[in-house]
């Protein structure tokens, strides 16, 4: 996972390379919840578009980094979700709670 903060737009930007299931979750989390208190942004977008597997691990990371941008003030993003990807989260229902967004800024 890459990471890269806009500090005129206060933005943080995760592009996920990875698969994303039960094994590289912690990872992704820990590095995601590193740079989000280390930035202290007002927007956080996670980028899919390099993602080809995702299983519902996933949707746990992005619940908890949704809590977790809440906590400091920050919203939480997605954008560029690969079909299978927009599936998972359209059933599981998180579109409702998280925008899928066009970043400005890639």
């Amino acid at each position: 996972m890459e990471s890269k903060f806009y500090e005129k737009d206060k933005l943080l930007i995760f592009k996920i390379t990875d698969e994303i299931d039960d094994c590289s979750v912690q990872k992704i989390r820990g590095k995601a919840d590193y740079e989000i208190e280390r930035y202290m942004p007002k927007r956080v977008v996670f980028d899919f578009d390099s993602v080809t597997f995702m299983d519902s691990a996933g949707i746990g990371l992005i619940i908890g980094r949704y809590k977790f941008a809440n906590m400091i003030g920050a919203k939480l993003e997605v954008t560029n979700l690969t079909k299978s990807v927009e599936r998972i989260f359209e059933m599981s229902g998180i579109l409702k709670l998280i925008p899928v967004t066009e970043t400005a800024i890639v």
